[in-house]
């Protein structure tokens, strides 16, 4: 195949005024597609992770968790419009709970953080062209945050959308926008540099990024973390959980035979034949939360020796230009995971974590757990669980899948959910207040029905309208 696509590619990337380091990783990436490559990680090259290091484990003082917290910078990933859920805005821009939005509370917890420990680490957000005017403004809510010598937000990069056939950037004149996509969240670590920030970063001695996803809550900024990190002198952590049924579909890490190192796979580097070993959760145990803690000097010398180019793993995603028109022309979108970058540090290490530093919201299902008494947020504005044992789970039926549809349907707000087992509903429902769900609850409609003020669920309960 030549080389024309990828030469307009590059041209429309400069016009568009993307740095010179992300286009350079685009070229590697078009390289690789052009020559086959699939980004597959075949069963046989790696072996399962045994032995992780715990949080649990780790023991350090309140005068090193100060010291630490002001040697690390948080950065959340900010860049997706929640489009799954009907948003046309910043999905950190939904209401959390409390009348809160993400954002809100990642800044609360960051203002605790200072309350508690004497020291408040600088909050940057990675945007994208249309969630940046909105999230700032919700960071101008807080004073706090105009004291930070770091810029509160820098841009991710862009790349043309690839027509499948031909690996040229696609055209669709019906809605221009659409020929490009972010290039996966991997594309942090150039975006950092080419913003100035690395340096920036590093001249204010800060030591460590912690970066995560702003849609999950549980992924704070903890002092203990940083303080081993910088007393063990790790290159680069991915906190790791356990894995569960429900997350066997997830990136999980293992071990290269032909190195040792470390790697992530995602369920699109898997062979069809392979899934059922990369879903077994007894064999592959440990999933990627996505909280990632870099070592900024070590990130730094490593782009420069690399020439801006990481080589994170190709991660090869097929979709149509136009994602709500199945009939639009078949394109491919080159990404590359953050959380790859483990193989690309020597000494990378996995960290075992609670299931709670793990609570994202991909799904109204999970804003409704989230949203619920199940959870509150304590002083430090940490969510925390109000249930001793395992957390419901929720199932909504298609009608909640967007938000405004979910709201309309809780008009005040979720059912009680702290005796609950389990929480499905089949059919539109909508739910009055002070509802009590307890034990496993199915609620199911053939037609439109509410459920009354007051009413205790339990078991399984047919409406009528």
């Amino acid at each position: 195949m030549g080389r024309e696509g990828r030469d307009e590619a590059v041209r429309r990337m400069v016009d568009r005024g993307v740095d010179r380091r992300a286009i350079t990783v685009f070229e590697d990436y078009w390289d690789q597609l052009a020559a086959g490559a699939q980004g597959i990680v075949r069963e046989d090259e790696i072996e399962p992770l045994v032995d992780v290091p715990e949080l649990a484990a780790i023991e350090v003082g309140d005068d090193e968790r100060r010291a630490a917290l002001a040697q690390v910078a948080v950065v959340k990933l900010n860049g997706g419009l929640g489009t799954s859920m009907g948003m046309s805005g910043p999905k950190a821009a939904l209401v959390a709970r409390d009348g809160l939005t993400f954002l809100d509370v990642i800044v609360r917890q960051l203002i605790g953080l200072e309350e508690r420990h004497g020291s408040r680490p600088p909050l940057l957000l990675m945007n994208s062209f249309r969630t940046r005017d909105a999230s700032l403004e919700i960071l101008e809510r807080y004073p706090q945050l105009a004291e930070q010598a770091l810029p509160l937000d820098f841009l991710q990069n862009m790349e043309p959308k690839l027509d499948a056939q031909t690996l040229s950037p696609v055209d669709w004149p019906d809605e221009p926008e659409l020929e490009w996509c972010p290039p996966g969240h991997g594309d942090v670590y150039v975006a950092l540099a080419a913003s100035g920030l690395l340096d920036e970063m590093r001249a204010a001695g800060i030591r460590y990024a912690f970066i995560s996803n702003s849609d999950n809550l549980g992924a704070t900024c903890d002092p203990d973390i940083a303080a081993w990190l910088i007393a063990e002198g790790i290159p680069f952590a991915m906190e790791v959980a356990e894995r569960t049924l429900n997350d066997r579909k997830g990136g999980h890490v293992a071990v290269r035979r032909s190195d040792s190192r470390l790697v992530l796979r995602e369920a699109a580097m898997v062979l069809d034949e392979e899934q059922g070993l990369f879903q077994d959760t007894e064999r592959h145990q440990w999933f990627n939360t996505n909280n990632l803690w870099i070592d900024l000097d070590r990130l730094d010398a490593l782009l420069r020796e690399r020439d801006g180019v990481l080589g994170l793993p190709i991660i090869v995603n097929r979709k149509t230009v136009d994602p709500t028109r199945p009939e639009s022309t078949p394109v491919i979108q080159v990404e590359s995971a953050m959380g790859s970058a483990i193989e690309s540090f020597e000494g990378s290490v996995a960290l075992r974590v609670p299931r709670s530093r793990f609570r994202p919201v991909k799904t109204t299902n999970e804003l409704l757990l989230l949203r619920s008494d199940a959870f509150e947020l304590d002083e430090q504005s940490r969510v925390v669980s109000r249930i001793d044992g395992r957390e419901p789970r929720v199932r909504l039926d298609g009608v909640y899948k967007l938000v405004r549809d979910f709201d309309a349907r809780f008009p005040s707000g979720p059912p009680s959910l702290r005796e609950c087992t389990s929480f499905a509903v089949e059919g539109d429902v909508t739910f009055g207040a002070d509802v009590r769900a307890v034990g496993d609850v199915e609620v199911v409609a053939q037609a439109p029905a509410e459920v009354a003020d007051g009413t205790r669920l339990e078991g399984r309960v047919a409406l009528s309208p």
